[in-house]
């Protein structure tokens, strides 16, 4: 049997790097033809890094791609590349198809996949299928292919698509197999993270294979950008849609494997498929006039187990942080620990991201701070060998209370005196911010963010919010995780079983709980998630099960907070639907689904 070695690249790309970006490909490059590789795959837009929005409007930066990738060739001597990078191309007509902005004013603008071989850039594959929802904003930067591309190397024939375009049966992959007679495809991809989405990937790339009778090649970006975490998770499916490699999650990976290539059930789908049905035409290069190559020793298969849900969320949440942190050159973070759940994890998270010596907390106390909080506080810091800052906040408090005396008058005490001591912290964080360069890691969750429970301008301050697309419910279920995955020498959790057990209080008033204002969380969630991910109706919602009271105090909290969350900072996407780019709800909005 025929086999082609291919190397995918599961490589962490940064955005607008390009000449680090090519540079480590170059290693990249270097380490499959060492282990043999017939082919080097990269993931979608390695070049530039995922999503490079904007920047793709400035010809500058089009421009120096392109060097980079001529750059790049040079260093493919004896291997071909795919690699991912922003193509631009001839000028627009009046009846083309176009982006909501043309980015050079004249001229088309493509994600595409440019096909390297023996240091020569031979040919290029467009992106045909353009996503525009959720963080996709593909539509406004890029024109869609129109057609498609299979090359020959050593008598394989092999397909090159991007991302969405295996996502749809009628996509580019079936003209590629039935007319183009590939024997594998190899897709490029920058597919975000959300829970599930690997095993929703794997499921769409087996029908694929199967429809097709083809192997598909999954070479996914990991890393983080902004809010958004790509998770790698790159993989192999056989033609029965068996997966039999699989590279690591949330890691840089080469995954080295041989795969097999006698004839496809192309033949078949081809007698299906009539040339009436094609929907793109099919260039076909061939990149090399041997036609076998020598034997070499089986490469390994690699096939990591797949990770729990929480593993994946948590590895998320530390990918997202490292990420965020090291490529925006922060030196050090802040954290603002009061002895509670939400900044606990949070510290737990930077600490594992970055290293427990560049994590900062600060204890802020005010009169209504417990003892167990100031006890928790330290103890979690302790155990986690972070430097902890006690600055008390009473005096300041009753300053500013004298200083609003005569302006408050008598009129009755409220949330107004509560929230200042959430301003003075959010004051003394980005005083320290600012004095010393570090960044502040917010402390919400998104149970608090959906229904506005939090303070504008107080605990809503800070550059990065780890938390905010976690809801409650699982703060505690990935508190709970950790705990498991690392207990200390003496037994003891590294975060108090205290601060998991007590009921949630923002302590800003004496013997205050969250559920003096919000349902239960065990209630409480279930309904953010019908209402804020799912879009459902406040009457299918009650029609769950849960209290048409309790559904509208909840969906009104959600719908009147919307000019908080325009405010907060990012934070790291892990569902579905995340606040922010996911959710995009105007501020002024009168309509009440019903």
């Amino acid at each position: 049997m025929n086999t082609c070695r291919i190397a995918m690249v599961q490589m962490n790309s940064v955005v607008g790097d390009v000449e680090g970006n090519a540079h480590a490909m170059s290693q990249w490059v270097r380490q499959a033809r060492q282990n043999g590789a017939d082919i080097a795959v990269f993931p979608e837009l390695a070049m530039t890094g995922y999503p490079p929005e904007d920047l793709v409007l400035r010809p500058s930066f089009l421009k120096d791609t392109k060097n980079a990738l001529e750059q790049l060739a040079k260093h493919c001597r004896g291997i071909t590349a795919v690699v991912g990078y922003v193509e631009e191309g001839g000028l627009i007509r009046s009846r083309d198809a176009t982006p909501f902005i043309v980015p050079s004013g004249t001229r088309h603008v493509f994600n595409a996949a440019a096909v390297i071989h023996d240091r020569r850039i031979v040919t290029t594959c467009r992106k045909t299928f353009l996503p525009n929802y959720g963080v996709f904003d593909e539509s406004r930067y890029f024109s869609p292919g129109e057609k498609t591309v299979v090359c020959q190397i050593r008598g394989v024939w092999f397909g090159v698509n991007i991302c969405e375009d295996v996502w749809y049966a009628d996509g580019p992959t079936r003209d590629q197999v039935a007319v183009g007679r590939a024997q594998i495809i190899l897709n490029v991809n920058a597919s975000p993270y959300h829970v599930g989405k690997a095993r929703t990937r794997e499921h769409v790339l087996a029908q694929r294979a199967r429809e097709n009778g083809v192997v598909v090649s999954y070479t996914n970006m990991v890393g983080g950008q902004d809010e958004i975490v790509f998770d790698g998770n790159s993989v192999i499916v056989d033609r029965t849609g068996t997966v039999i490699s699989r590279a690591k999650a949330f890691a840089e990976d080469l995954l080295v494997a041989d795969l097999p290539c006698d004839a496809p059930r192309g033949r078949r789908v081809a007698v299906r498929t009539k040339r009436s049905t094609q929907r793109y035409p099919v260039k076909r290069v061939k990149l090399s006039s041997v036609e076998q190559r020598k034997p070499k020793k089986p490469a390994p298969v690699k096939r990591p187990s797949r990770l729990s849900d929480l593993e994946e969320m948590y590895l998320a949440l530390v990918t997202g942080v490292r990420d965020y942190v090291k490529k925006n050159r922060f030196q050090r973070v802040l954290i603002a620990i009061s002895g509670g759940i939400d900044s606990a994890l949070t510290t737990v998270i930077a600490a594992d991201a970055l290293g427990p010596d560049v994590v900062m907390g600060v204890f802020m106390p005010s009169p209504f701070t417990s003892r167990e909080s100031r006890v928790d506080a330290e103890a979690l810091t302790k155990a986690l060998d972070v430097q902890l800052l006690t600055i008390p906040i009473t005096t300041l408090w009753k300053q500013y209370l004298r200083t609003l005396s005569a302006t408050f008058g008598s009129a009755t005490t409220d949330a107004t005196e509560e929230n200042l001591q959430a301003r003075i912290r959010g004051t003394l964080m980005m005083a320290l911010s600012n004095k010393f360069g570090h960044l502040v890691l917010t402390t919400g969750n998104k149970s608090e963010m959906s229904v506005g429970y939090a303070t504008l301008y107080g605990d809503m301050a800070g550059g990065f919010a780890v938390l905010k697309d976690v809801s409650k419910t699982f703060i505690y279920a990935l508190a709970r995780y950790r705990n498991r995955k690392a207990v200390r020498d003496d037994g003891s959790a590294v975060i108090p079983q205290r601060i998991i057990d007590r009921a949630p209080s923002a302590e800003l008033k004496p013997d205050q709980t969250d559920q003096e204002t919000l349902p239960p969380y065990d209630v409480l969630d279930p309904i953010l998630a019908a209402y804020v991910e799912e879009e459902r109706s406040l009457t299918e919602i009650v029609h769950v099960g849960f209290p048409v009271q309790t559904v509208k105090h909840v969906v009104a909290m959600v719908d009147g907070s919307e000019y908080k969350r325009r405010q907060a900072p990012i934070g790291i996407k892990i569902t579905q639907r995340a606040l922010g780019k996911d959710r995009r709800m105007p501020i002024t909005n009168r309509y009440v689904k019903p």
